[in-house]
């Protein structure tokens, strides 16, 4: 065993050896060195490293053949490929067979410095789930394990992904938690809705503006995680753009001859099928291969219907704590017509309901009743606020919030006068209150 950390290279020729031992030493490395495949398994079955970095041609075999061997035998270990300039379909095969990370020749110190950091960081991660990102990963159906392994392998790579299924499966959640399980989980984790982006602004939101001195996304999330979520709703030449910028890494602005660097991992989310999109016409081919280096599938909650009791245990667990809040149980009646209901809108349907009967219900535990499945729906038509356009969450908080506000000064802020005027019980009041911050 290794007291320090200790780097294995492999590379064929005897200067680029030299050349990635001096600059790892440098950073308190040890390192061993292999020309071929065949010393770097001798080395690899001897001693325990921390990363390993190795040329794509070497005499006896090749690059991927060591990813794979790592890949089975080492799976803790971070390993990096060497490609040769513009060799961009190896880079990507070998990220997809598990490398976390390509380098291109000619090789930059600045550059390796910067992989041998994340390399070390990443080797230290234990896969734990981000206590944040249980709500989406509770379960214990096969379908739920495969996605928590699935998750822990995509976030040891540097290689772009995307997420992809149903709306309310919680794509943006899965992206957290491949964050936050990362090397760059110390780093920003932004996030931007194309859904949202307004027509002549998505430029400046996604790659910044030197005259009005805006940074962009992409430079906000340095060293860390952009999430680009509805990705197929980016613009015809915003999709160019973007091509272009995960291409030379780079982003240029007019008027500034030489590029500014970017070091970001892009996570796109999509609940279209981007593949249909590409054979219509109104997705660039191109542009789909570079984000989905890395594809996966977000189970829908009716593909996962054995995890629906586990989930509302954790919702209504949740609640409690967060709004100090006595727990609640739920009725066997109403757990049994969860577990028929079709959710459509997925975890985000179901915790919705679960929030809206936590708040409503009269006793400590919920009915089925209290679960409103047959709630009034507007009339197809019917008129839409423009303001809740783009943030109806926004809108409807705004609302709420002038209404509880009115109730209570109108009653000189008697809460038990309060909830009577609005129609509502006392602890719905007082959960509604804490949620907006209202004192």
């Amino acid at each position: 065993m290794l007291s320090e950390p200790c780097a294995l290279i492999v590379d064929d020729e005897k200067d680029i050896r030299s050349l990635l031992s001096m600059t790892f030493e440098r950073m308190g490395l040890a390192c061993k060195l292999a020309a071929n495949v065949s010393e770097a398994t001798e080395l690899l079955r001897q001693n325990t490293f921390h990363f390993c970095i190795t040329d794509m041609k070497l005499p006896d075999g090749d690059g991927m053949q060591l990813i794979n061997h790592c890949s089975r035998n080492f799976p803790e270990m971070p390993v990096a490929m060497i490609t040769a300039f513009g060799n961009l379909e190896l880079g990507v095969n070998a990220l997809k067979a598990g490398a976390f990370d390509v380098v291109a020749k000619p090789l930059d110190t600045n550059r390796l410095r910067s992989l041998a950091t994340s390399a070390l960081k990443l080797s230290k991660v234990r896969g734990a789930i981000p206590e944040q990102c249980q709500s989406l990963l509770v379960g214990n159906s096969t379908i739920m394990e495969n996605l928590r392994s699935t998750v822990r392998k995509v976030a040891r790579t540097q290689a772009p992904a995307l997420l992809y299924g149903q709306v309310g499966v919680g794509k943006e959640a899965v992206a957290q938690a491949i964050h936050s399980q990362s090397s760059r989980s110390e780093f920003p984790f932004i996030t931007v809705n194309c859904d949202a982006l307004q027509e002549g602004s998505a430029d400046d939101v996604l790659f910044g503006n030197t005259k009005h001195n805006t940074l962009g996304a992409f430079r906000e999330a340095d060293k860390g995680t952009l999430v680009l979520n509805d990705v197929d709703r980016l613009p015809a030449d915003i999709q160019a753009k973007l091509l272009g910028v995960l291409q030379e890494k780079k982003i240029h602005h007019p008027g500034i001859d030489q590029g500014i660097a970017i070091d970001a991992r892009l996570i796109s989310t999509s609940a279209a099928d981007l593949n249909n999109l590409v054979e219509q016409g109104s997705f660039r081919q191109d542009l789909y291969f570079r984000l989905k280096v890395v594809g996966l599938e977000i189970p829908s909650l009716d593909n996962r219907r054995e995890d629906i009791a586990q989930l509302v245990e954790y919702f209504l667990t949740n609640y409690a704590t967060e709004w100090d809040m006595p727990k609640v149980s739920i009725s066997e009646m109403a757990l049994e017509a969860l577990m028929r209901h079709p959710f459509k809108g997925n975890i985000r349907e179901l915790d919705s309901m679960l929030q809206r009967a936590f708040t409503l219900m009269e006793s400590d535990e919920i009915q089925v009743t209290d679960l409103q499945f047959d709630a009034p729906k507007q009339a197809a038509g019917a008129h839409i606020h423009t303001e809740a356009l783009g943030d109806l969450e926004g809108y409807l908080e705004r609302l709420e919030r002038e209404a509880i506000e009115e109730a209570l000064k109108s009653t000189r802020w008697n809460k038990t006068a309060a909830a009577e005027r609005l129609g509502i019980s006392f602890r719905a009041l007082r959960y509604r209150c804490k949620k907006l911050d209202i004192d």
